[in-house]
Order: structure tokens, then sequence, then C-alpha cells
């Protein structure tokens, strides 16, 4: 069975094959941030120490939110990201601020 460590909150979760990285978060208290969980506001940027392996395809939403450039340093959007085997991810507290007032604009926008 995978496991997903977060690495802020410290939890290790173990997963079923498939899970979704932000849905897992939410329902053991991983603590990864998050605003829309539909791919529309990038709040739920996680950067994956460890596992890129073991994670699903790079999703279109999150090359329009992250970048290319970004996607390449290891970042990912918790929301659209599966995993298939172990991965360690962590997100910067120092971020949350600015993605919060991201997400408020791509949300109103899409309203």
């Amino acid at each position: 069975m995978p496991s997903i460590t977060y690495q802020n909150s410290g939890k290790t979760i173990e997963v079923d094959k498939d899970a979704n990285i932000l849905r897992t978060s939410i329902r053991y208290e991983g603590t990864v941030p998050y605003k829309c969980g539909g791919g529309l506001c990038g709040t739920c940027r996680v950067r994956i120490v460890d596992g890129h392996d073991n994670l699903s395809r790079v999703m279109k939403k999150e090359i329009d939110r992250l970048g290319a450039e970004r996607i390449e340093e290891g970042y990912r959007l918790a929301c659209q990201t599966f995993v298939t085997g172990d991965v360690t991810i962590a997100w910067g507290e120092e971020d949350l601020e600015r993605l919060n007032k991201i997400a408020k604009r791509r949300i109103n926008a899409s309203s």
C-alpha cells in the first residue's frame, strides 16, 4: 500500500493506489492548504520532496496554474495529483498569503 508523507504536518498516511493527495489530506488532516479543490486557484501547490516517479502524469490545469518551470522544480497541484507509490510532499508557509490572494482573484473571475 502506498503512503503519503505530509512533511509540514508530520503525518504519514497509508493510502490506496491512485489516491488523490488533496482528498487524502482533507480526510486525514494532512493540512495541505486549499481553497477550491478543482485546479482553478492553485492554492494546493505542493513540492514533491521524494517519489516523483510515483505520481500521475501532469495535468493541463497544473501547467496552466504552475507553469512548466515550477513543475520542473518539483511542484504539483495536490488536487490534480494521484499516487501510485510512496511520496513525500511539502508546502511553503510563506506562500499561503500570496496563494490566498491569487485564489480569490481566480475564483471571482470564474464566477
